[in-house]
């Protein structure tokens, strides 16, 4: 497995554990969350930590499982099947990392069914 694509599970296995540390220290000082070819949702540490603090009170058993990743160094884009809960909401998301100097740096998301 490449460094990249060490991050990006890393980062991934913290958001399935709701360890918001571990996920945190993924990520740049001041990295991006937005939608794609859309506007930047959270910008910097204490908004993508308030956001994700926020998301993992309100589905305590969210999960992403992976379906597929394409790994090209420094951009990773990962195909991610979320449930909510068990037996709960789902949907499928197209996540796009982008990294610098070993940490992430950006996220645009595609969910699907989006326009």
């Amino acid at each position: 497995m490449s460094a990249s694509a060490d991050l990006i599970q890393r980062q991934l296995d913290a958001y399935n554990a709701q360890d918001i540390e571990a996920f945190m220290r993924c990520y740049a000082d001041d990295a991006v969350l937005a939608g794609l070819n859309g506007v930047v949702n959270q910008e910097g540490h204490e908004a993508i930590r308030s956001r994700h603090l926020a998301l993992f009170a309100e589905f305590p058993q969210n999960k992403a499982e992976l379906a597929n990743r394409i790994d090209l160094g420094t951009t990773v884009i990962d195909h991610e099947r979320v449930e909510r809960a068990p037996g709960g909401d789902r949907f499928d998301v197209a996540a796009i990392y982008t990294l610098r100097n070993g940490e992430i740096a950006r996220v645009d998301f595609a969910k699907a069914g989006a326009v």
